[in-house]
């Protein structure tokens, strides 16, 4: 395994965990529990949306550009499972390190994606 296939790994599991964690605050339930109670996403809510589901798209890419077509696929849905339960563990047992966690999980996506190309 090169540094860059290593590099893609990482982009796949942050990347997919960053997703679900803006995909969980555009939920009023989660941004409560984030956030306190009253707190909703608003306005934000379009952009987290968005944001979460480029941000899944992310994963898949480097994941098929790490271990191909047929593996990719593969590994692309075993990271999804890994970062769903990520968050579900995080919204359970850290809410208010919640969205400290979504924010160092982008920055990690952001700075393996430049990294690997």
């Amino acid at each position: 395994m090169t540094m860059d296939s290593s590099l893609l790994l990482g982009l796949v599991f942050a990347a997919s965990l960053a997703g679900f964690c803006a995909l969980s605050l555009a939920m009023d339930r989660h941004s409560e529990d984030v956030f306190g109670r009253g707190s909703t996403p608003g306005a934000w809510r379009r952009w987290l949306q968005l944001g979460g589901a480029a941000l899944l798209c992310l994963s898949l890419g480097a994941s098929l550009q790490a271990a191909g077509g047929s593996i990719g696929w593969v590994l692309w849905l075993g990271a999804l499972t890994a970062a769903a339960l990520s968050t579900v563990a995080l919204l359970s047992y850290a809410p208010r390190r919640f969205h400290w966690i979504a924010f160092a999980a982008t920055a990690v996506a952001l700075s393996s994606l430049l990294l690997a190309s």
